[in-house]
């Protein structure tokens, strides 16, 4: 496996476990432990909205260690958005659209 095939996989991975941390637990970016028993959604968008650009930051790093930074335009960051968001349904699906036992 290649150098890029390793780190587009990683990406991809990172991006996954990025969309869906907000909701997966009930801590503010998995660390800090707040006070209210859940958190709510308008925190979970607002985490998801660092975490898009945490996991883009990681993203310019392995392109620029492989070589040049390429310029993108609003297309790709729009199609890149889209793409986190729906990594996120099954987090949004698990927190939002199932029934929990109490």
């Amino acid at each position: 496996m290649t150098a890029l095939n390793a780190s587009v996989w990683v990406v991809l991975a990172l991006a996954l476990l990025g969309a869906n941390l907000p909701f997966l637990n009930d801590r503010l970016m998995a660390v800090v432990p707040l006070g209210s028993a859940h958190k709510s959604l308008p925190v979970r968008l607002a985490e998801l909205v660092v975490l898009f650009f945490v996991v883009g930051g990681v993203g310019m790093l392995f392109e620029k260690r492989l070589g040049q930074n390429f310029a993108q335009g609003w297309e790709f960051y729009a199609v890149s958005a889209a793409l986190f968001l729906v990594l996120a349904f099954p987090g949004f699906t698990w927190r939002y659209l199932l029934k929990h036992r109490s």
